[in-house]
């Protein structure tokens, strides 16, 4: 197991370092994500995201996500000895770096981009390299799973900015995306995309997560879906516990293969963990539960890294 490492592919951590709340280095501060104990777990590359959250949105969306753009960059450059910025494959070579944790910026929300195409290129050139492009609402690009009573595609500008993406060499997100959005997104893209924090529906029937024929899609466009760990996507009753999150990997690798199966916290997003799953520091016991069902070391490097890894140098330019 010594050459396992791990790619989380969502934490909301970064809200708490702009606002003041947590420095994100010492786990006396609370939280759920922390450099330290996630260098201690093998944390080797943490996507960072920018959530513009509801009482911005309309109006505000651009200026939130922007400021959390500079708030990322701000964090990366005051622990230069613990993170550093991954912006293409160049970058993806120093993964795993014995000592400092890569940091992939991603957009939780098409809303920065306001109505405007070219907005995707500042964002570009800020360093975020992933976009989910709605939460659960409606967006300028397309519908999020929130808006129940549609079975809407993709807007026009939702359709350019999928293809711009794939020019840019940006990763497609589509966690949170309605499903038809999601058909959308996969009949256009022409590189793979992720579902960076999502579940398994057939084990848990919450909204945001994906259909056995979307998992199975997925894999033919040899995308990844990260396996989110808040407990009502992974369960409908009763307390989850890190064995759920197990089951759904297993889930996922069966009906679409271990190299479709990723790792996507949410942490710091989530209003509770699962018992077991509290902090990124739980990471090495999730671990050695895929050892216990019997993933081989090979398959437990694929869903802990390697994945994320192969996907995003398809992707990145």
């Amino acid at each position: 197991m010594d050459n396992i490492f791990i790619v989380d592919g969502h934490c909301d951590s970064l809200i708490h370092y702009v606002e003041g709340e947590r420095t994100l280095h010492d786990p006396l501060e609370g939280g759920h994500w922390d450099t330290q104990r996630a260098k201690q777990a093998g944390i080797s590359l943490q996507f960072f995201a920018a959530y513009i959250g509801e009482t911005y949105k309309p109006t505000m969306s651009t200026w939130r996500g922007l400021q959390l753009i500079e708030g990322a960059h701000r964090f990366i450059v005051d622990h230069p000895e613990e993170v550093f910025l991954v912006l293409g494959k160049q970058d993806l070579q120093k993964v795993p770096d014995p000592t400092r944790i890569g940091i992939l910026l991603s957009v939780e929300g098409g809303e920065i981009l306001g109505q405007n195409l070219f907005m995707l290129d500042i964002i570009h050139k800020l360093g975020v390299r992933a976009l989910g492009l709605t939460w659960n609402q409606r967006n300028a690009l397309a519908d999020g799973i929130g808006e129940i009573n549609t079975q809407s595609r993709l807007t026009n500008l939702g359709q350019e900015v999928v293809l711009h993406m794939n020019k840019l060499g940006m990763l497609i997100d589509v966690s949170h995306l309605n499903e038809a959005g999601f058909w959308h997104v996969l009949e256009l893209s022409k590189a793979p995309i992720a579902a960076t924090h999502s579940c398994a529906q057939a084990l848990c029937s919450n909204s945001r997560n994906l259909t056995d024929q979307q998992l199975r899609a997925l894999a033919e466009h040899k995308g990844v879906v990260g396996v989110n760990f808040y407990p009502s996507f992974l369960k409908e009753t009763g307390q989850a516990r890190r064995e759920d999150v197990v089951r759904h990997i297993c889930h996922i690798a069966e009906v679409a293969g271990v190299e479709t199966v990723g790792l996507g916290s949410d942490f710091d997003g989530i209003s509770e963990a699962p018992a077991g799953l509290e902090h990124v520091g739980d990471y090495s016991k999730l671990l050695d539960d895929l050892i216990r069902v019997g993933f081989s070391t090979r398959e437990i490097e694929q869903i802990s890294g390697r994945n994320f890894m192969r996907l995003l140098s398809d992707v990145l330019k």
